[in-house]
């Protein structure tokens, strides 16, 4: 009785790991970079030692700038995640966002309205809005991209007019 309980548990054991196996994602090694590259030769590139010299290699920062890229084997689809692509365009565009909101118009500007979807019928509306909060948002010693956006989420919201058009 408990060889049989033996055999059976050996038997789940394998079967379970075959079945991880072949759900698997055929490709388990680091994915692209500098590292694959450099350790593709490898004859066996699913061994442990090939994967931590490629994985140690792309921890160099420049799987980041691959990926970004689209370069060392990595595609890029130019997609940001589409509840940040505001902060990133922000983040990016600060210090020419903070002049135009002082102005009240630029391109730099047109665009972060487009990017938080404000009609382009409402964008004069939006920039004295930026224009008008300048002050309370940037010179007040705000340098946090995030915190600007947020700032003028909650402007567009509080401000009819843009408001009632952004809900269109």
């Amino acid at each position: 009785m408990l060889r049989q309980f033996v055999v059976a548990l050996g038997v789940v054991a394998v079967a379970s790991q075959a079945g991880l196996a072949m759900a698997a994602n055929p490709d388990t090694g680091p994915g692209c970079g500098l590292g694959k590259i450099a350790w593709a030769d490898y004859k066996n590139q699913k061994n442990i030692a090939p994967q931590v010299m490629m994985v140690t290699t792309n921890a160099t920062g420049m799987n980041t700038f691959a990926i970004s890229s689209g370069t060392s084997g990595c595609t890029n689809d130019g997609q940001v995640m589409a509840d940040q692509r505001t902060n990133v365009f922000a983040h990016m565009n600060f210090d020419n966002l903070s002049q135009e909101m002082a102005q009240g118009k630029g391109e730099h500007l047109a665009s972060l309205a487009t990017l938080m979807g404000i009609p382009a019928d409402q964008h004069t509306a939006f920039f004295a809005l930026t224009q008008e909060r300048y002050t309370s948002m940037v010179e007040a010693g705000e340098t946090s991209s995030v915190a600007l956006v947020k700032a003028l989420n909650d402007a567009v919201g509080k401000s009819a007019v843009v408001a009632q058009a952004v809900s269109r």
